[in-house]
């Protein structure tokens, strides 16, 4: 193997401050991590409601492990097909007012088997232009004639719709909230778009799921579009705390994807453990109206000073707040003189983020506190 060219690759990433390396965790996850040996204030995480070490949910797994064991065996429609991945499904069901579910193995499992599964190289698939990398692959792999939209701009939509014959069938998708930008989607005016214009709509609610809408469901339930949405799909590896991901979609829609999408098909299902884990999530964002309150109050408190301080935080509106740097090396090493002062923030680069984007991005979860926050103001201050 000639490594010179993979040498060179790697050499112009460190050049332009988009060289990554991994860094490890000694502890649960939390508002305090263990990182390096040192114990550091967690302001990168996507553990929104921190829920990835809540003990009710890690009790719910080891019960599911002594009634089921920890593998499921094989893919679920060979054998691997449990009771606790039937009944999470039922629950997000119900729980997102659809006619059925479908669990994925990972968000990304999720966007690369769904729309492939119901796209063809006749189809034409409009896609947001900062959705998510597992979108874009998902639609690559459809075939489809991939269309990306300027970031919600819904009149640049609408002139696209325009111009696609009438008999090509068509699906909007898009991120409900942008996980490197931390606003959301103006999705009613994309159903309206959609109705016009005969397209279908899938909403990702990832980093939606578990903080927006009076009961926690998404974007989807907040602007009041439940049975609007075609097919709403999200993680429970954000604000659920767990693993997996899942498609609540009509029953014609469920069976379809168990039927075409290779994702699900063609692998190991889910742990029964996990799932039943999610159940237990889920039961606790159901009942979590206050535990959402404060998140949604912190995140607005540290936005709000960070923009008093001069920071640009784009336009969030959510609990992730990016701090617009540009420079990928300057991005770099705010990062570092932070965790120097014992706080964790990691800087996105490209090709996360475009080109001249680079930033800081903050997440502020419901554990953390007052003190926390200012804290971090304070660090950033003296940068």
């Amino acid at each position: 193997m000639n490594t010179e060219i993979l040498k060179n690759d790697l050499q112009d990433l460190t050049r332009s401050g988009n060289f990554r390396t991994l860094k490890t965790v000694g502890s649960p996850q939390g508002r305090e991590i263990i990182l390096g040996g040192k114990r550091v204030l967690n302001f990168c995480s996507n553990d929104y409601l921190g829920l990835a070490n809540d003990g009710r949910i890690k009790r719910a797994a080891l019960e599911a492990m002594e009634d089921y064991g920890f593998g499921s065996g094989a893919s679920r429609l060979v054998c691997g097909n449990m009771f606790p991945h039937e009944k999470l499904e039922s629950d997000l069901a119900g729980f997102k007012r659809t006619e059925s579910a479908l669990v994925y193995s990972s968000g990304y499992m999720a966007n690369t088997g769904i729309i492939p599964a119901l796209m063809d190289r006749r189809s034409v698939v409009l896609s947001d232009k900062l959705n998510h990398a597992s979108i874009i692959d998902g639609i690559i792999l459809s075939r489809a004639r991939l269309v990306r939209y300027p970031h919600a701009d819904m009149q640049a939509l609408e002139e696209i719709l325009k111009n696609i014959p009438a008999n090509r069938q068509k699906l909007i998708v898009t991120d409900t909230v942008f996980s490197m930008d931390g606003d959301r989607a103006p999705l009613k005016e994309i159903v309206d778009l959609a109705r016009r214009y005969e397209s279908m709509v899938m909403a990702d609610e990832a980093h939606a799921f578990g903080v927006l809408g009076e009961h926690g469901s998404g974007l989807v339930e907040e602007s009041g579009l439940g049975g609007q949405v075609d097919i709403q799909m999200g993680t429970l590896s954000k604000a659920a705390g767990c693993f997996g991901a899942y498609a609540c979609v009509p029953a014609v829609v469920r069976d379809l994807l168990i039927n075409k999408s290779r994702s699900f098909i063609y692998t190991t299902a889910m742990p029964p453990s996990l799932a039943q884990a999610a159940r237990a999530a889920l039961r606790i964002i159901q009942e979590g109206n206050q535990l959402r309150r404060s998140l949604l109050e912190k995140a607005e408190y540290l936005r709000h000073k960070l923009r008093e301080m001069g920071f640009d935080t784009m336009k969030s509106t959510t609990p992730i707040i990016p701090i617009l740097v540009k420079d990928s090396l300057q991005s770099v090493a705010m990062s570092k003189r932070l965790l120097e002062q014992g706080i964790f923030v990691q800087a996105i680069r490209p090709p996360t983020v475009p080109l001249g984007t680079a930033r800081l991005r903050l997440t502020v979860t419901a554990t953390h506190t007052q003190d926390d926050l200012n804290c971090l103001l304070n660090a950033l201050r003296n940068l």
